[in-house]
């Protein structure tokens, strides 16, 4: 399976903005679906995930404020982000598994290219 994230841009602090990532290849209504950030000079972190049966899970830092879902008619997952901060700064990854849905980037076997998110302060 192909993924491709978008929906990213530059944002002022508080500011809203939806990822969207489009799979091809294959229809994703069986994979567990992730989202994953890498900001400048720091490791790629866990950001939310959404199973094939629409249970999700984000991180501490985005809790209340991000939210995952999926259009499995679409073969996309997306992820709104509202009440932006400049600490959300990284480029945002989405990524596919068979297997369990965890917060481990190893456990995702597909991942597209990411989408730039800068928050201005």
């Amino acid at each position: 399976v192909q993924l491709q994230a978008s929906g990213g841009g530059l944002v002022q602090t508080g500011g809203s903005l939806r990822l969207s990532c489009l799979a091809s290849g294959r229809a994703i209504g069986n994979y567990n679906m992730a989202w994953f950030r890498q900001a400048p000079g720091r490791e790629r972190e866990f950001v939310s995930t959404i199973t094939w049966n629409d249970v999700t899970n984000v991180a501490d830092s985005v809790k209340g404020r991000f939210t995952a879902s999926r259009d499995n008619g679409k073969n996309s997952v997306y992820l709104q982000m509202n009440s932006l901060k400049p600490e959300d700064t990284a480029v945002y990854y989405c990524a596919a598994t068979l297997g369990l849905a965890t917060m481990r980037d190893k456990s995702y076997s597909w991942w597209g290219r990411g989408t730039q998110v800068t928050v201005s302060s």
